[in-house]
């Protein structure tokens, strides 16, 4: 295949030319399978055969509560006036909860609901073992039974193949009388790493260094989404490295990771190495933020192959490259469906342009306002990785769109449950550390604070809109020397609104040590 280099592949086509690739390589569907012995690390595996009941659970007739199992006929015509009195060790025995019915008795009477007797027809001194039990309302069959295979009946299906393990599921194996299962095997997975700029956390941080945090993101999602992920040291930006370093974690690995270094710069080699040591399937997607992904397939030694995946170095992009790329290439390997995230609409705050030949990915913070479900976009820099910690949700914008105006009604992919949602207090316009601290504090309160930062005008405008709950304002009326009251009564003349100084800020220039240039106040 001709090189594919920084071409705006659709997205639809990408997936395609991976899928098929994959199909080629015999890796399109489950890696293969393990026995694994039932315990609690097995939470979030994926069942690779269906568990089918051995056992029914319970296995036998069981007491529902303690108390006095009984033949139900034997307490026909009971009543509060004539009542019916029972021999114990003949037509009632004493149960706990759980315990096996004798093979007569069809129901239980709870022990609050009997008179216990000695055999001088007195109270008995132990309600547990008396001579005789005296009742004043008749029994029903099977009352406060758990009956042979109430829960789960022997040969019935528990769990189907490619269902993901939860707490719940482990009790319901081992129910049905299983003391292992079979679950897919979890993919192994190479992080690597690569840029001379690069240092690792907690390492002397120089300017022209940057922390190296995408393999720590990639590895969480990794792990998360089934995988077992491994990450490598930072390779530096030298193509034999970068070679030697894929070429040996294609010996060891079902998928190699390869970050940064697959953009068309001088020290980008990801593309070139793929090639080298296999086939180049794509190089540029169509996607905003993650254009320059790297598709291809690695040749071990043996001649087999394994996919190889170059991830951009921004973290946004790298992010998102592993929600679109890695995630379901996991699902396919496990089993499992892909991961759906609920959609709901909302309405766009503000105006979003997009690039007309791209699929664009935009974060937005998602609040309710009285009856409106809003979504305002984020800093849509590729490498702001914070605008993925406050996000809310996910606009994808289709190919071709330019984007949309304000107002627009769109479908919004949740990243927070609805329920947080409706917790949130939406504040837009000017941002303080302050706020931050503020965030803090209502988090304490079961309250959770989600700001954008769009300056204080559109703050203003934001509130008239209702489109927030508070707006963050600090404009200056030059003539007045005053803060906010002018830029209120402008902006928001008729709506009632309450004004809440939380800072008051000293702003000026910042110079060099001894102010060389003699720079002053005017």
């Amino acid at each position: 295949m001709d090189q594919v280099y920084l071409e705006d592949l659709p997205l639809s086509q990408a997936q395609e030319r991976f899928r098929q690739a994959l199909e080629h390589a015999g890796m399109a569907g489950i890696l293969g399978s393990e026995t694994l012995p039932l315990d609690e690390h097995l939470v979030g595996r994926v069942l690779a055969q269906p568990v089918w009941a051995k056992i029914s659970s319970p296995h036998y007739h069981a007491a529902a509560m303690d108390g006095f199992a009984v033949r139900a006929r034997d307490t026909d015509f009971a009543s509060a006036t004539s009542p019916v009195t029972l021999a114990c060790g003949v037509q009632a025995v004493y149960v706990d909860t759980g315990d096996l019915l004798p093979e007569w008795a069809n129901a239980v009477i709870p022990i609050e609901q009997v008179e216990a007797l000695d055999d001088q027809g007195r109270l008995a001194v132990n309600p547990r073992s008396p001579a005789s039990i005296r009742l004043r309302s008749a029994a029903v069959p099977w009352q406060d039974v758990r009956p042979l295979g109430e829960d789960i009946v022997a040969t019935e299906l528990v769990l189907p193949e490619g269902h993901v393990l939860r707490p719940v599921d482990l009790g319901a194996i081992a129910a049905s009388g299983h003391t292992a299962l079979v679950a897919a095997r979890k993919p192994r997975v190479a992080i690597i790493p690569t840029g001379s700029e690069l240092v690792r956390p907690g390492e002397p941080l120089l300017p022209g260094k940057i922390i190296e945090f995408n393999s720590l993101i990639l590895a969480a999602q990794v792990l998360g989404w089934g995988g077992e992920p491994v990450r490598y040291p930072v390779v530096p930006d030298e193509i034999e490295k970068i070679r030697a370093t894929v070429a040996q974690a294609a010996e060891t690995f079902d998928l190699i990771l390869l970050n940064a270094g697959s953009s068309a710069g001088a020290e980008d080699y990801s593309a070139r190495v793929v090639q080298e040591l296999g086939e180049l399937l794509v190089h540029g997607v169509a996607v905003r933020p993650g254009h320059p992904v790297i598709l291809g397939m690695i040749k071990r030694r043996d001649r087999s192959l394994l996919p190889i995946i170059g991830v951009p170095g921004y973290p946004v992009s790298a992010t998102l490259t592993g929600e679109i790329f890695v995630e379901p290439l996991l699902a396919r390997w496990t089993g499992r469906r892909p991961l759906e995230l609920q959609e709901v609409e909302a309405e766009l705050t503000r105006k979003v342009v997009s690039p007309a030949g791209d699929e664009d990915y935009v974060r937005v913070a998602i609040g309710q306002v009285g009856e409106r479900r809003l979504a305002t976009p984020l800093a849509r820099g590729a490498g702001v990785i914070s605008s993925l910690v406050r996000a809310d949700g996910l606009l994808v914008l289709p190919r071709g769109s330019q984007g949309l105006p304000a107002g627009a009604r769109v479908q919004v992919r949740l990243y927070r449950t609805l329920e947080e949602i409706s917790r949130t207090i939406l504040a837009l316009g000017s941002h303080d550390i302050l706020l931050d601290l503020l965030a803090q504090h209502l988090a304490q309160y079961d309250r959770r604070l989600s700001s954008a930062n769009i300056g204080s005008q559109a703050g203003l405008i934001a509130l008239r809109r209702g489109e927030a709950h508070l707006g963050g304002s600090h404009l200056l009326d030059p003539e007045t020397g005053d803060y906010n009251r002018s830029a209120i009564r402008q902006y928001l003349p008729d709506t009632s609104v309450e004004l809440v100084t939380l800072s008051h800020r000293e702003q000026g220039l910042m110079v060099r040590k001894g102010n060389p240039r003699g720079i002053h106040n005017l």
